[in-house]
């Protein structure tokens, strides 16, 4: 049976910028790196970037990482004085940031969890929505 969520593996293409840039740009810390890869985490979660040839997903699949209020505002100016582009402005529920890390992955930094998520959707559903 599934657990839960073991590591998140990152195609990226140089592997120094990209450290530089989930190290120094999004907080992430680095444990160890080789020729064609590194391990890092944010909180509990594992990321491996490994050398390859990325090929971003050109649909809206991303992965999201959590921030707590207090600190968005001040990543946000952060970010935004950087040369990191942002892919989408936030129109959902919560304070949401979407950037694309330096070989196109798209990231959200998002606010909040699936408890305030559910609760805003009691409020404004989706068109369509079903409740499981």
């Amino acid at each position: 049976m599934i657990t839960g969520l073991n590591h998140i593996t990152i195609a990226v293409s140089d592997l120094e910028r990209s450290l530089a840039f989930y190290i120094d740009r999004l907080g992430f810390t680095g444990h160890v790196k080789w020729h064609t890869g590194a391990y890092l985490t944010v909180g509990k979660l594992w990321v491996c970037l490994t050398v390859d040839k990325p090929s971003p997903a050109a649909d809206y699949s991303h992965i999201a990482f959590g921030i707590s209020a207090t600190d968005f505002t001040l990543f946000s100016e952060a970010i935004a004085a950087s040369d990191v582009v942002q892919w989408k402005d936030n129109s959902s529920e919560g304070q949401s940031l979407y950037i694309l890390d330096p070989d196109g992955h798209r990231l959200e930094v998002h606010v909040g969890g699936l408890a305030e998520r559910i609760k805003s959707l009691k409020h404004n559903p989706y068109d369509g929505m079903v409740w499981l």
